[in-house]
């Protein structure tokens, strides 16, 4: 399974997951078969507020999860549409949230639990 992780720097498996998906420099990508560990620049850091198109994004690079700090409900809806589930990242780093991924103890996020902005004051618990 490939699961990705938005970041601010490549740290390996030590990378702090970023506080929103789509203003993240740069995504890893654990195989958690092989250990394998994967950046991948941001394709879509640019965008206006509201346009996040996760799918360019991720630049191609094919997943089967992610987990995140926060996402909009544009990136979210684009993601669940094709398929790949979205998780709360509830560790600081892609070593403590793949542990928790594999106790199960990761939410998966709705509409419900998505940011309203960037830096707009819309009340999300993360950096941005």
């Amino acid at each position: 399974m490939k699961i990705c992780f938005p970041v601010e720097s490549n740290e390996g498996m030590e990378s702090v997951v970023f506080g929103h998906f789509g203003s993240a420099p740069l995504f890893v990508v654990v195989d958690t078969e092989s250990r394998a560990v994967q950046a991948v620049n941001n394709g879509d850091k640019d965008h206006a507020h509201g346009q996040c198109k996760p799918l360019r994004a991720l630049g191609g690079q094919q997943v089967d999860a992610i987990v995140v700090g926060g996402i909009g409900s544009g990136a979210l809806m684009g993601l669940n549409r094709v398929g790949l589930k979205v998780f709360q990242a509830q560790g600081v780093t892609v070593a403590d949230n793949l542990a928790c991924l594999r106790e199960d103890s990761l939410p998966e996020l709705t509409l419900q639990g998505t940011c309203g902005g960037h830096g707009h004051g819309h009340g999300c618990g993360h950096d941005h």
